[in-house]
């Protein structure tokens, strides 16, 4: 991999990896319409530490907060009361599903998983998914066209049927195009939370079960064309763009709706698979042989 490769893959990443459009669906494409060689799931996984780390420093006093009420809760009945507690501890549980999906199913996601016809096929599903959902919480919404229907939930009513919920969609994000951020938001707008709790949330669930994956996948990265140096270069960039990203993205969701993600995801799925059919690309373009 070439510095300049790492630079445009870092710069993907950091755009893509909160945005509801999948990054490692980005990061794949991207190296197929340039002609590189797939960077593949390590890289991916490597590269997220570096997003994850914005996500540290931008929810640094939530996460303080947190962390500190998690561990007066191991020996303190009452700090178990508190919500900070209780969320320390469905961020727990939230990740055992994609922990649990993410060792067992390894193989397909480093080989079948980033076949290009996949990629479109959740691209479009999961933007439809993410359409619905999003137009469920615009009817709910007070002001809305729609008549309220219910109250729309805080964070603070997180339950821990709905946090292991939560941990089965952000599970769905280990195909490429299915997007982490997309998954968790959709699945929380379905049971019924604001727009805003559901994507706080899916960014603290997605703080351990990306590390984990970076960490774990370390080892991959100088075993093939990918080696260390771009690879921290692109992780550094990634950390960069993406804190931009997630303060752009957190006052989006405030006043807009999903919908420009979800044509945008529509789109870039049909145009996959048009490419594919018109023998533009292969759906195996840039794998690595053998």
């Amino acid at each position: 991999m070439s510095w300049f490769e790492a630079f445009i893959l870092g710069l993907v990443q950091g755009l893509t990896e909160f945005l509801p459009i999948s990054s490692s669906a980005h990061l794949r494409l991207t190296a197929v319409f340039a002609g590189w060689e797939d960077p593949g799931a390590a890289f991916t996984a490597v590269t997220q530490i570096g997003t994850e780390a914005a996500v540290l420093i931008y929810f640094r006093k939530d996460i303080a907060r947190i962390v500190s009420a998690w561990f007066r809760s191991l020996y303190d009945r009452q700090a178990r009361r508190e919500h900070d507690a209780k969320l320390g501890w469905l961020v727990i549980v939230g990740s055992i599903p994609i922990g649990v999906l993410g060792l067992t199913f390894k193989d397909y996601i480093e080989g079948p998983f980033r076949d290009l016809r996949l990629i479109a096929t959740t691209l479009i599903v999961l933007g439809i998914v993410l359409g619905l959902a999003d137009r469920l919480a615009s009817r709910d919404a007070p002001g809305g066209r729609h008549r309220a229907v219910r109250e729309r939930k805080p964070l603070e009513r997180l339950t821990v049927r709905d946090g292991l919920l939560y941990g089965m969609a952000q599970a769905m994000a280990l195909i490429p195009g299915v997007s982490r951020s997309g998954a968790t938001i959709s699945g929380g707008l379905f049971m019924g939370y604001t727009r805003e709790a559901a994507a706080r949330y899916s960014f603290l669930l997605a703080i351990p079960a990306v590390l984990a994956s970076g960490l774990f996948e370390l080892t991959e990265i100088g075993q093939g064309h990918v080696s260390w140096a771009p690879t921290l270069f692109a992780t550094t960039l990634s950390f960069l763009v993406a804190y931009a990203v997630i303060a752009w993205f957190m006052k989006f969701i405030s006043t807009r709706s999903f919908m420009p993600f979800v044509v945008y995801r529509i789109l870039l799925g049909l145009l996959i698979f048009a490419l594919v059919a018109a023998g533009v690309i292969s759906p195996h373009a840039g794998e690595a042989a053998g």
